[in-house]
């Protein structure tokens, strides 16, 4: 237990208390988060093209905000920030002795740290967490602090759920010539996945509709005996592997295609033909469309259960992914660019008059944990550095951030209105790439050898924020006028 949780147990339950007493009685939190699904591949986003009517019904009835960007990528970085309230990035500036783990960001949750499971569970929520995200339960590993009860369901990447029989996977199936068998038998590549569900029969199998059915049944189980609740819930997809029931990946394509299925295509599209590049896109929407398709079946049992009355909703995603733009696929740590760093966010609130409100301006998974915090009247620990969203969602307005700072191992993103300037911040080989946001909004474009002083402005900029390492919170960091 934290020196917080000592020391504000009882100021945390009590000021909860006097907050349901004189706002009614206390509000239930449902979180979903999602992995590889940025906001250019949601139809509530303005991306009809993408069938997500789920999502954009839920979104409809929310608070959505425009300009959410992570603090820190990708998978583990990003909800270390989400659940703590607190930046990770840079990492290696952020030592600490209970630390075994060298690769940034990816190490456990800190002994100092304080998550929102255990803040609201020491205000007297019952606190719940249902995954498929692999990561978080590795050896070592502590994602599950400050939950009540929680349940992993297995099979996603290169958990070894099966071992055996490996006659069953037919690797040949799934080879691209850019992408020969070897690779794809790395840890956590194609073969261990193909192992793991070689005896999926129905779309029921996939997991996340196992994840999504785990958490209705723990809401059928639980809300008549157990409120207030926190339920957290995490789907790994339509992260890679981009495998949907092919009825859903026929949604998107009705060609003839007899090429390799390619659940998890080359990083670029050089080696591909122009069909196989539209099939593979056609995997992830259908993989998108398929986990939009369990949240709409999980919200109908929120909705059959009575929850939209006295239930907080957030949906969050970690990151998007690049989908064919400067010729790459998938994310990656040289790629901060808009398509892999605007990440969906919305909060629906069951007695605010937020529907419809799209909020603008700069906001970070910093502030997720503070916000929820606040809309519960839960102290926020004084370790947290974002900051609370609800002023901005009552009262419609932009967030008057100057930039949003990604960083991801290595490299790092400082995105102003005016540019995106992205760039290796450690020692090593030069990566610098600055794009115009004016003029080039989707970022295809580099424009760095074009803006020498914008450039060095940035990279002096950057490199005081990585050496200010923790000690950069609320207000400390200025990013100069274009």
């Amino acid at each position: 237990m934290s020196r917080f949780t000592r020391r504000n147990l009882l100021q945390g339950a009590a000021a909860a208390s006097a907050f349901a007493q004189a706002s009614g009685s206390p509000l239930n939190v449902i979180h979903i988060g999602v992995d590889t699904w940025g906001t250019h591949h949601l139809g509530a986003y303005g991306h009809p093209e993408y069938i997500t009517p789920n999502v954009d019904k839920l979104m409809a009835k929310s608070a959505m905000f425009l300009d959410a960007y992570p603090q820190a990528l990708p998978t583990l970085p990003a909800r270390r920030v989400i659940y703590t309230g607190r930046q990770v990035f840079p990492s290696l500036k952020i030592a600490q002795p209970d630390d075994p783990v060298k690769i940034r960001g990816w190490h456990q949750l800190y002994s100092d740290d304080v998550t929102i499971s255990e803040a609201l569970s020491q205000a007297g929520y019952m606190t719940a967490f249902v995954s498929d995200l692999y990561h978080q339960f590795k050896p070592g590993k502590n994602f599950t602090r400050g939950f009540d009860s929680w349940q992993f369901i297995r099979g996603q990447e290169w958990d070894k759920l099966r071992t055996a029989p490996r006659g069953k996977v037919d690797l040949a199936r799934y080879s691209h010539p850019a992408m020969p068998q070897k690779a794809l038998r790395k840890p956590g590549s194609v073969y261990q996945y193909l192992l793991n569900r070689q005896d999926w029969k129905t779309e029921d199998d996939w997991l996340a509709a196992q994840v999504f059915r785990a958490a209705a049944n723990w809401l059928r189980d639980n809300v008549a005996e157990t409120q207030p609740f926190y339920l957290h819930i995490e789907s790994f997809s339509p992260h890679e592997f981009w495998d949907p029931p092919e009825a859903f990946y026929r949604m998107y394509f009705k060609k003839d295609y007899s090429g390799p299925t390619l659940i998890h295509p080359p990083q670029n599209t050089a080696r591909m033909s122009p069909l196989e590049v539209e099939h593979a896109k056609a995997m992830y929407a259908g993989l998108v469309t398929f986990t939009d398709s369990r949240i709409g079946k999980f919200l109908e049992t929120v909705e059959q259960l009575g929850l939209m009355k006295n239930t907080v909703i957030v949906f969050v995603a970690d990151h998007g992914t690049m989908m064919g733009e400067q010729g790459q696929l998938h994310k990656g740590e040289t790629r901060l660019r808009v398509q892999c760093t605007n990440v969906p966010l919305s909060i629906y609130h069951p007695r605010e008059n937020w529907a419809g409100r799209r909020i603008g301006g700069y906001v970070s998974h910093t502030d997720l944990m503070p916000t929820i915090l606040d809309l519960t009247g839960v102290p926020t620990p004084g370790r947290v550095t974002g900051e609370s969203l609800r002023s901005l969602m009552a009262e419609n307005r932009a967030s008057k951030r100057e930039f949003a700072l990604t960083g991801w191992g290595e490299h790092a993103s400082i995105r102003t209105p005016e540019w995106n300037y992205h760039a290796r911040w450690s020692a090593g080989p030069k990566f610098e790439e600055l794009y115009d946001r004016r003029k080039d909004h989707l970022e295809l474009k580099s424009s760095a050898e074009a803006h020498p002083k914008a450039c060095e402005k940035f990279r002096r900029q950057l490199a005081g924020y990585v050496e200010a390492g923790w000690s950069v919170t609320k207000g400390q960091f200025h990013i100069e006028a274009s």
